[in-house]
C-alpha cells in the first residue's frame, strides 16, 4: 500500500465533503422543497394582486395616488415571479440567468422606448388634417 492510500482526507476548503459542489451543479432537493415554495410564491402572488383589485376599486387611500401604488405592487408581484418561479437569486451560480434577464429587459426598453420615438417624430412630421382636407378633390 502506497503512502497515497493511507493519507487522510484534507480538512477545510480542499475536502470533498457533501458540501463541495461547482457553482451550477446544486445539490439534489426533495419534492417537498419545490412544492412548498411554488405554492408560497403563488399565496403572494394571489394577494398581490388581491391586494391591487382591493385598491383599484375602492377609496383605501388618496385617489391621486392610486397609480402609484399600483406601480408599487406590480414591480412586488415582478419580484415574487423573478424569485419563487424563476429561481433568480444573488448566487454565484445565478450569474448568467441574472445577465440573460438583464439583457432582456434592455431589449425590451429599447425597442418601446425606439417605438416611442419613433411615433412622436412621425406625428411631429404629418401634414396638419385640415391641409388634406383641402388637397382632396
Amino acid at each position: 500500500m502506497s503512502d497515497l492510500e493511507r493519507d487522510q482526507p484534507l480538512e477545510g476548503s480542499w475536502s470533498h465533503g457533501e458540501h463541495d459542489h461547482s457553482p451550477g451543479d446544486e445539490p439534489a432537493e426533495d419534492a417537498g422543497h419545490w412544492i412548498r415554495n411554488a405554492n408560497l410564491g403563488l399565496g403572494f402572488s394571489v394577494l398581490l394582486t388581491v391586494a391591487a383589485f382591493a385598491l383599484a376599486g375602492s377609496d383605501i387611500i388618496y385617489p391621486p395616488a392610486v397609480p402609484v401604488a399600483l406601480i408599487v405592487l406590480a414591480i412586488a408581484q415582478m419580484g415574487v415571479h423573478l424569485v419563487f418561479f424563476l429561481h433568480i437569486t444573488t448566487g454565484p451560480d445565478n450569474t448568467n440567468n441574472v445577465l440573460a434577464l438583464v439583457f432582456g429587459v434592455m431589449v425590451v426598453f429599447l425597442i418601446v422606448l425606439g417605438s416611442i420615438w419613433i411615433m412622436d417624430h412621425l406625428t411631429q412630421n404629418m401634414m396638419p388634417m385640415e391641409k388634406m382636407i383641402e388637397m382632396q378633390p
